[in-house]
């Protein structure tokens, strides 16, 4: 059998990331890495990690964002996936470093040209069925996020206006809202390098918070599984990192729908190019949270229950396939072997 190498951090080789019951496998992230192991499998190839399968050795190699070191004299058996947006990774999207790869996988549709670019969504794991049941659900709203901030300034940038909606709910209608993730008990420091490495010292992060009265009343904690808590509430505040940017549709708003949550969704500008308008509730449609609000708290049952059936419908149709990891899997190994 023929050898194909994934290159991963550290904490994920030795194929961990194609273990299904490993612990890093939260929300199972590893899905798509499975199914495009099985799909390798079916080509006659042995998809592992670069420890495993060394790169000189393999006959394809996988890079799962812009590498520290590019590929040298091999570019023919070297493909890219583009995963982190241009806020996040700037050096992701370099042209002169895309010359280093055979092929480039992306869910930029600014991008996708089909020649060298070509269209990859991010994919997850659907469940089989979705919570359906109003009555079980305890509250109005929430929202599930990690507390970061931008690393630059970019209008396109949402990780403020998420703190801007938790600002505003905790103000206004503190009783109608939940916040939980990772980081929201504690300050995070900005700025010079110096002032972001302070952030490693947590304890510091929360005392400063406390006396700068930059708490979270809303805030309860970490989550170990979306799904449980957000099947709770009724509504979620669904924001992508940034707006405007065409295809970028991560896994946001599938968390909502597997949740049978509705989603309060703001982010790719094209985003009913991809899932029906009567699935999620598009922010950009109000004036104001509280618009918004009053949308949401006055909607009648069966309006409600229409949005959890347009939901349960289009992840039973086909035009989800291509954000399941089986279809992630399809797509690009298909288009590795298309020559």
């Amino acid at each position: 059998m023929k050898k194909a190498s994934l290159v991963v951090s550290r904490n994920l080789q030795n194929n961990v990331i194609f273990d299904k019951n490993s612990k890093l496998n939260r929300d199972d992230i590893f899905d798509k890495y499975i199914n495009l192991k099985l799909e390798f499998k079916g080509f006659g190839y042995d998809l592992s990690t670069n420890d495993l399968n060394k790169v000189s050795e393999s006959d394809v190699v996988l890079y799962f964002d812009m590498p520290r070191e590019l590929p040298k004299g091999n570019a023919y058996r070297s493909y890219l996936i583009l995963v982190e947006s241009s806020l996040i990774r700037e050096d992701n999207y370099y042209k002169d470093s895309h010359e280093c790869f055979n092929k480039i996988f992306t869910w930029d549709d600014s991008l996708v040209d089909n020649q060298k670019y070509f269209k990859l969504n991010f994919a997850h794991l659907f469940p089989s069925s979705i919570n359906k049941d109003s009555s079980k659900k305890e509250k109005l709203c929430v929202l599930i996020s990690g507390n970061k901030s931008s690393p630059k300034k970019d209008e396109r940038e949402l990780y403020s206006k998420r703190k801007e909606a938790i600002r505003w709910f905790e103000k206004n209608h503190p009783g109608d809202f939940d916040l939980y993730g990772v980081g929201w008990d504690r300050h995070k420091f900005s700025g010079s390098k110096i002032k972001r490495g302070l952030n490693l010292l947590p304890l510091l992060g929360a005392a400063y918070a406390l006396i700068a009265n930059k708490t979270y009343p809303s805030y309860k904690g970490k989550v170990e599984n979306k799904i449980i808590i957000m099947e709770k509430y009724k509504f979620s505040i669904c924001y992508e990192n940034a707006k405007n940017i065409p295809g970028y549709i991560t896994e946001k708003i599938f968390d909502s729908f597997f949740a049978g949550c509705v989603p309060v969704y703001w982010g790719a500008n094209n985003i009913t190019d991809y899932i029906p308008r009567k699935c999620f509730i598009d922010k950009r449609d109000f004036g104001s949270y509280e618009e918004l609000y009053d949308h949401i708290r006055n909607m009648r049952d069966y309006e409600y229950l229409e949005y959890l059936g347009n939901i349960e419908k289009y992840l039973e149709s086909k035009d989800s396939f291509a954000f399941t990891g089986r279809g992630f899997a399809k797509m690009l190994v298909g288009e590795i072997f298309s020559e």
